[in-house]
């Protein structure tokens, strides 16, 4: 282990290798940040339990931007919740929001549903945006049920071609007289130095018989290490990666001490949505003139309210129109 340490720190992400194992990771762990963002909704239960989770995999797979950037977490289904979008302004900016029907969440009733069940189907994009169009990237993955753990190793089979896996866990609970939410992650990818570790036999052995040897020569076969990192992440339990009293650094350390662990320098994150006067301006320009117009309320003003962070700005349309000119002039 590393002598830094974020014992008992929330709303950080530490990423970290097993270099016996070939194996580099991130455990992100998120307490009054995803609270935040979940309280200021009044999301219910199940909706804040899907967000949670779209959270903490957003902030993992967004830490591995340098200083500019951002990673965004997007879902389009035909659900209960239809739409959520996560965005990670790197280095330390968390913002979330999601729609939902109220209608057929409440004929849910008190009835368990899991992430895949609520998300139904349709599609999950990550994009990549560091701030050129050259630097752009969006991996794109078809939602059919599966919930956002399964999502994330479709989407490293398909766009990385790196085999990974993906914990996720949220919790409620009940601290300092109300009930507040923590959600967690871990994520490990095997990185071996020789891409021969990471070919698998790509054979179907078709209607041969089971147990047949040429069964044996076309199944699928994967390190040992890799084999290994998964058998040991699929131990921990959720409890570990969200519980205050369980930090990063002892999770780390009872998967991994036989091996040895090297955790790295963390990154605090923090709950901060990016709307701003001037973004605002930047949307409305790309309206038309007729459509601004057809914005302006009973009251001769133009009302939008951020989805993020529920910030409402309260525009003047001949302020609207001067700002445009001038920009435009």
């Amino acid at each position: 282990m590393s002598s830094t340490s974020f014992e008992g720190h929330d709303d950080v992400v530490l990423p970290f290798s097993v270099e016996p194992l070939d194996v580099r990771g991130r455990v992100v762990r998120l307490g009054p940040s995803i609270d935040t963002i979940l309280a200021r909704h009044g999301y219910p239960a199940l909706v804040a339990r899907v967000i949670g989770e779209a959270a903490a995999l957003t902030v993992m797979l967004g830490a591995s931007l340098k200083l500019e950037g951002r990673f965004q977490l997007q879902t389009k289904t035909d659900g209960i919740i239809d739409m959520v979008v996560v965005d990670f302004n790197a280095p330390d900016k968390l913002r979330a929001t999601a729609r939902f029907d109220q209608g057929k969440l409440e004929a849910l009733g008190s009835g368990a549903s899991s992430t895949g069940e609520l998300l139904g189907s349709g599609y999950l994009a990550m994009t990549i945006d560091q701030g050129t169009e050259r630097s752009r990237y969006q991996g794109v993955v078809a939602l059919e049920g599966q919930g956002f753990e399964e999502a994330a190793h479709q989407y490293f089979r398909q766009s990385e071609q790196i085999p990974t896996q993906v914990r996720l866990a949220v919790a409620e609970q009940f601290e300092g007289g109300r009930h507040t939410f923590r959600a967690g992650g871990v994520m490990i990818q095997f990185l071996p130095s020789s891409p021969e570790r990471l070919r698998r036999a790509d054979l179907d052995p078709g209607d041969v018989p089971e147990g047949h040897p040429s069964n044996d020569l076309a199944a699928p076969s994967e390190d040992d290490a890799w084999l290994e990192a998964k058998s040991l992440l699929g131990t921990v339990e959720d409890h570990e990666l969200i519980d205050p009293g369980v930090s990063s650094e002892r999770l780390l350390y009872r998967l991994f001490h036989e091996r040895g662990v090297r955790v790295f320098e963390g990154q605090h994150v923090h709950e901060e949505c990016t709307c701003s006067h001037e973004r605002i301006m930047g949307m409305m320009r790309r309206f038309s003139p007729e459509d601004r117009r057809d914005m302006v309320g009973d009251n001769g003003r133009i009302g939008i309210t951020c989805e993020f962070c529920s910030r409402f700005y309260d525009l003047d349309p001949a302020e609207v129109e001067s700002e445009i000119a001038k920009t435009d002039a």
